[in-house]
């Protein structure tokens, strides 16, 4: 058991123990450069067409993942106008009680001549040990292992629109409540927790009462992995953006889809993450990518988009494949939360207390921070019983 691996997962929702095969940006890769201008964006359309040209020499006809975001109808769109003779399959996801992207991605597939496919997931948690053998680590968000299982059903090949949140500033609902929790006068660890206060379905309030005194959690640990995002000369958001470069699309999103992909024998590309688009984005100032007055993120990938027309395709919220966990919570998470925690082996061997766990499974009035804790907690126990006490099968299926 590493626990500075448990520690985060179960607080950050990432892993930097985990490899990454992105490269590594410090807050110096983050300065503006001034030849880069205001509305020069030609270089991130091309970038991403050469991208998929490159990708297509090699693959052909290929499938891709289709939300109503920007993101992948960005990619979709290049793909779709500049490659018409590629034939592709798009794909979207939808959960149970939860909301569906599905109707406008269809839309957007017929705009582009794409055979689209909706899978539906009645039950997310149902086959999470055979995602979790494959990830080789405790995290229960594993959606993509739901697409990537679909999309090899179409073809070996495989496009997505990962890292336009990241890279041109898409997560707009934390930007303003950072903005509002911190000034160019804060400390590094006013900023860090308000930070983390931007992310408050990563952890609880009791945080400190989920790890035994084995485990030996301490919120300094989680604070000196994000000093060196907040300490430094960088403008207030261009910190963030470095902290969520260096966050979940290194060490949650990368290497797992990664585990994923190699398990399917699935070849993939991420246009928007392909290296020269790094480069450029991390320089452009933060002014390009996200405007405070309006709260409108991504603007340069909302440019292309309207260059192209498909902007009234776009849904106007952000939700990406997303999952309603409360939902979730009532239908299944609940029941199967019980069967595995009420004689949890990660508890009786000495590593989660039981307390928060035991006072909590039973109310009525669980948020979603609450509900995404006991996610964590049982994804946690089922990696325990699949690698360490070795009792369950990685084809159990939580059904019931």
């Amino acid at each position: 058991m590493n626990t500075d691996s448990l520690k985060q997962i179960l607080t950050l929702r990432y892993d930097t123990t985990l490899d990454t095969t992105l490269p590594k940006l410090g807050w110096k890769d983050f300065f503006k450069k001034n030849d880069v201008q205001e509305d020069d964006f030609s270089i991130i359309e091309n970038s991403i067409k050469d991208s998929i040209s490159e990708y297509l020499n090699n693959a052909g006809d290929t499938t891709i993942s289709l939300s109503s975001g920007i993101d992948s109808t960005l990619v979709g769109t290049i793909l779709g106008k500049n490659f018409p003779d590629v034939k592709v399959n798009s794909l979207s996801l939808t959960f149970s009680n939860s909301f569906d992207e599905s109707p406008a991605a269809k839309k957007i597939a017929d705009e582009l001549n794409f055979n689209h496919h909706v899978v539906h997931i009645e039950n997310f948690l149902e086959e999470i040990p055979k995602a979790i053998s494959i990830v080789e680590k405790p995290f229960w968000d594993l959606h993509w292992y739901y697409i990537v299982k679909e999309a090899t059903k179409y073809s070996c090949n495989f496009l997505s629109g990962d890292g336009g949140d990241e890279l041109f500033g898409g997560y707009v609902f934390r930007y303003k409540k950072y903005l509002s929790l911190v000034s160019e006068k804060s400390s590094t660890l006013e900023k860090i927790k308000a930070y983390l206060a931007c992310h408050e379905r990563d952890w609880i309030e009791e945080q400190e009462l989920i790890f035994s005194e084995k485990t030996s959690f301490k919120w300094r640990e989680i604070y000196s992995i994000l000093e060196k995002f907040f300490n430094n000369e960088l403008e207030l958001l261009d910190q963030v953006f470095l902290a969520d470069y260096n966050g979940k699309l290194s060490y949650n999103m990368t290497p797992i889809y990664k585990k994923i992909h190699e398990n399917f024998n699935l070849s993939y590309n991420a246009p928007i993450l392909n290296k020269d688009l790094l480069n450029f984005s991390s320089h452009l100032d933060y002014k390009e990518k996200y405007d405070l007055r309006t709260n409108q993120g991504k603007i340069p990938l909302t440019r292309l988009c309207e260059k192209y027309g498909m902007n009234n395709f776009i849904s106007k919220e952000k939700k990406g494949f997303s999952i309603d966990t409360k939902n979730l919570w009532e239908d299944y998470g609940k029941k199967i939360c019980e069967y595995f925690l009420t004689d949890a082996r990660t508890i009786r061997d000495g590593w989660i207390r039981n307390d928060w766990i035991k006072r909590s499974i039973s109310r009525d009035d669980l948020d979603y921070r609450d509900v995404n804790k006991f996610l964590g907690l049982l994804a946690l126990e089922i990696w325990y019983r699949l690698f360490i006490t070795k009792e369950m099968s990685p084809n159990e299926k939580l059904n019931f």
